[in-house]
């Protein structure tokens, strides 16, 4: 079976800038997928470029099979977006603009189905301008859903959005999966990749430097934990420095923390060491990265 999105050997420049470099990726069917990374490494873009709102220089774009560049109204058919911010007519209302939306395919939900879906019952018939951010947010992704697209594709879905509303829309984008649609998100919150996306893109600089599911990539990351630890007496700076397994050591009096990839490994090298210079452990801490900081570690 084809994947439901297929990316390969992505190119498109602006000028001097080269912002998408040659991205490969693939989103299959009950599939979350989120790009990461920070501004300007070419995340909308690669976004615009597979819903068909930018040309890409070079590169192959399938949706379900149809080749997006060479048919690009096919493809379009078949996939919802919502990008981060929804400008509608001031006075249209939420029935109105669901069932225009809808009256350009030959297959949709209607407008009815939609407002149930997405708990936009009481404000239905209310002026786009008296929404609050929430409900916008929540109309965009039912407009995105209007043709029951095989590829949704979302640009930050809940920025701005509070605790709630930011909970109902996961609600509904894990609904789609669900029912095995395949999900293409940008997105700069750590948590909601984590707890959304079966598998991550981390994009920096235009290119793919890592892809992989949340749980792998933070296994893979260098500075995969963190150890803080309260001795006594003072730890001379420097002491660690020389051990293979500790990275990053920073002194602070009393305090050192640093990185290990393998903490049994680390904490047997550096043992034996703190008893020669008569140290004792008071108090340790051990954290497992964060998927920020794993991200972080790539770019």
């Amino acid at each position: 079976m084809p994947a439901t999105l297929s990316v390969e050997k992505l190119y498109k420049r602006y000028g001097t800038v080269q912002a998408v470099d040659g991205i490969s990726f693939r989103v299959d069917a009950g599939e979350i997928l989120g790009l990461l990374g920070p501004n300007g490494a070419g995340k909308t873009t690669t976004v615009e470029s597979i819903a068909g709102l930018c040309q890409p220089d070079s590169g192959r774009i399938e949706v379900c099979g149809v080749d997006a560049r060479r048919k690009p109204r096919e493809a379009k058919r078949r996939m919802g977006l919502a990008l981060a911010a929804t400008a509608l007519q001031d006075k249209i209302t939420p029935r109105e603009a669901l069932e225009s939306f809808g009256a350009f395919y030959q297959r949709h939900a209607t407008a009815e189905e939609l407002i149930a879906d997405f708990d936009l019952k009481s404000v239905a018939d209310r002026g786009f301008d008296t929404l609050s951010t929430g409900q916008k947010q929540r109309l965009a992704l039912a407009l995105a859903l209007v043709n029951r697209p095989d590829l949704l594709i979302l640009d930050e879905p809940s920025a701005g959005l509070d605790p709630e509303a930011r909970r109902n829309m996961h609600s509904a984008i894990l609904a789609v999966k669900e029912n095995r649609g395949a999900v293409l998100m940008t997105t700069h919150d750590m948590d909601e990749a984590q707890r959304l996306c079966d598998r991550i893109a981390i994009i920096n600089l235009g290119r793919v430097v890592a892809e992989g599911p949340p749980a792998d990539l933070i296994a893979r990351s260098r500075n995969t934990t963190t150890i803080s630890l309260r001795l006594e007496p003072a730890m001379p700076p420097g002491l660690l420095d020389a051990v293979p397994d500790i990275g990053s050591p920073e002194y602070n009096g009393s305090q050192v923390r640093f990185v290990a990839a393998n903490v049994n490994q680390a904490l047997g090298q550096m043992l034996p060491l703190l008893d020669r210079h008569g140290l004792a452990i008071v108090e340790m801490h051990a954290q497992r990265a964060t998927l920020e900081e794993v991200v972080a570690s790539f770019l």
